[in-house]
């Protein structure tokens, strides 16, 4: 016989929630990545011990397309923090309010492309305004969540 489940498990709002945070967060890890194989394939790395592991101190140096993508990712890295730490929490809060199953996974699935696009148009340095449009339209469903967030608490301040 199974065990029952956790009351939150059994949230539909909390599952699309954390199936999408999951992505987000394991997009993170994949734009921390990206700077570290960028230093592997060019050879140059920003510590001796890493340089000494990986051909010697000669490698110990700088290459202008690691700073280049160092830059880049380190800015989408930070955009990301900025933005997806703040969607964890109104995601979590928002998926306790009961809302409609089908908007809160319209929501969630928003945030999460409008992030990809965001962070794909950073990388590739694609034309503007796409990235400027894919944070805009990313900020939408946070927006929304946090006021039904507000109008819901209001009764309590």
């Amino acid at each position: 016989r199974a065990a029952p489940s956790p009351k939150m498990m059994e949230n539909t709002v909390f599952m699309s929630f954390t199936f999408y945070s999951t992505i987000l967060i394991l997009k993170m890890y994949v734009v921390a990545i990206i700077t570290g194989q960028v230093r592997l394939r060019k050879k140059a790395f920003a510590n001796p011990e890493d340089a000494l592991r990986n051909g010697g101190l000669q490698y110990h140096r700088e290459d202008p397309n690691v700073e280049r993508c160092r830059r880049q990712v380190g800015s989408a890295h930070r955009n990301d923090m900025e933005n997806i730490f703040p969607f964890l929490f109104l995601g979590a809060i928002y998926s306790l309010l009961n809302p409609s199953p089908a908007v809160a996974r319209i929501h969630f699935f928003i945030f999460c492309v409008g992030r990809i696009i965001h962070t794909i148009a950073y990388l590739l340095r694609l034309k503007a305004p796409m990235r400027s449009v894919a944070y805009s339209v990313a900020q939408l469903p946070c927006f929304s969540m946090a006021l039904q967030i507000l109008l819901a608490t209001t009764p309590y301040w």
